[in-house]
C-alpha cells in the first residue's frame, strides 16, 4: 500500500461539495457553543468497568469524597462500575457539517470483544434524526485511532470496508496512524486491535479520503487539532473557537468525570499514563482560564461541563 499523502482541503472536489449544501436537510441542535450548533450521536453502551480495575493508581480513600456527585449518574458506589456511552459529537460550522469521533460501527469482527463484535445499532437512523445523512458530512475528525472512535468510519459493501461518509475528508494525527500501522503488522498483535485498522483505518487511506496532519493544525478558520499524547501516542483534542465561545472536544483524554478532581488517574489502556495525566491537566488549565465547555466522549447526562480550578486541583459544572 502507498503511504498517504496530504490532501488538500480546497480540493476541486471540496468546491464541488459546497454546491449541494443548500439542499441539505435541517440540523437539530442538541447545544451551542456561541452561535455554532453541536448535537450528540449516540452508538452504544459499553458494560463499563470498576474503577478499580480501570486506574491503576485507584483509592478508595481519595474517590470517597467525590462519591456524593459522581453518584447515581456517572458511578455506582456498590459495584464500583463506570458507565460508558459512546458517541460522536457533529458540529455546524457554517455550510459545513464535522463529525468527531465515529465510535464503533456495525459488522466488525472483533474476537475477544463481546461487547463490540457484530454489533447492529441505530447510529445512521439517529443522525438521520438530525436531518443528515452519510453524504452529508463533510469533514470527520478521529481524536485518536481506537476501537471506539473509528468503527463507523466504514461500513460493509459488498463483502467491502467502504469510507461510511463518502464526501468527506478524514483527519487523522500522522503520528497516531504510523503507531496504530506498525502494531497492526506486529506478529504478537492481538487479533481484535489488527482487525481496527484493517476495517476502520487502511480502508479510508486506501479510497484516498485521509488527511494525515502533524503538530497543531488549524481547519476552517474555527477549528484547531492540538495534540495530546498520552492516552495514545497521537491522540488529539479539537478546540473550536467562535467569536462568543470556547469548545474543547477531548476524546479520551478523561473516560469519566472521576479523573476531573482525580487528574493525575489515567487507565490501564494509555499507552504512556503520566503523559495522559499531563495533557489531561493542561486542557484543564486551558478550560478553566477561558471557562470552555470541555466534550468527552464516555460522558452520561448531561455529557459536558466546564472545569473550575482550584486549590490545587479541579471540579466540574456540568452543563452546557
Amino acid at each position: 500500500m502507498t503511504d498517504p499523502r496530504p490532501i488538500s482541503m480546497d480540493s476541486p472536489h471540496d468546491r464541488k461539495e459546497a454546491s449541494f449544501i443548500g439542499r441539505r436537510g435541517r440540523f437539530r441542535t442538541v447545544g451551542k457553543i456561541g452561535n455554532i450548533e453541536v448535537a450528540r450521536v449516540l452508538d452504544g453502551h459499553l458494560l463499563g468497568e470498576t474503577a478499580q480495575g480501570f486506574f491503576p493508581e485507584f483509592d478508595r480513600e481519595a474517590l470517597k469524597p467525590h462519591v456524593h456527585w459522581l453518584c447515581p449518574t456517572h458511578y455506582d458506589d456498590e459495584s464500583g462500575r463506570i458507565p460508558m456511552p459512546v458517541h460522536s459529537w457533529l458540529i455546524r460550522l457554517g455550510d459545513k457539517n464535522i463529525l468527531i469521533d465515529t465510535c464503533l460501527g456495525n459488522d466488525k469482527i472483533r474476537p475477544d470483544k463481546s461487547e463490540m463484535h457484530l454489533l447492529n445499532t441505530r447510529y445512521l437512523e439517529r443522525m438521520a434524526g438530525f436531518g443528515l445523512g452519510p453524504d452529508d458530512i463533510d469533514y470527520v475528525l478521529c481524536t485518536h485511532l481506537h476501537v471506539d472512535h473509528v468503527g463507523w468510519n466504514t461500513k460493509l459493501e459488498n463483502g467491502r470496508w467502504v469510507p461510511t461518509f463518502p464526501n468527506a475528508r478524514y483527519v487523522l494525527s500522522r503520528t497516531e496512524y504510523e503507531a496504530a500501522k506498525i502494531q497492526a503488522a506486529q506478529p504478537d498483535c492481538l487479533p481484535w486491535i489488527r482487525n481496527v485498522f484493517e476495517d476502520s483505518v487502511r480502508p479510508i487511506v486506501e479510497a484516498g479520503r485521509a488527511v494525515l496532519v502533524d503538530g497543531t493544525h488549524g481547519l476552517l478558520d474555527e477549528l484547531t487539532l492540538r495534540p495530546s499524547p498520552g492516552h495514545s501516542p497521537g491522540h488529539m483534542c479539537i478546540e473550536l473557537r467562535s467569536q462568543e465561545g470556547l469548545a474543547f472536544f477531548v476524546g479520551d483524554l478523561l473516560h469519566t468525570p472521576i479523573q476531573v478532581p482525580l487528574w493525575s488517574w489515567s487507565t490501564r489502556y494509555c499507552w504512556n499514563q503520566q503523559m495522559a495525566a499531563e495533557s489531561r491537566r493542561e486542557i484543564f488549565e486551558q478550560c478553566a482560564a477561558e471557562n470552555a465547555l470541555l466534550l468527552p466522549t464516555h460522558f452520561e447526562t448531561p455529557y459536558v461541563g466546564r472545569i473550575r480550578e482550584a486549590n490545587e486541583t479541579f471540579s466540574i459544572d456540568f452543563g452546557w
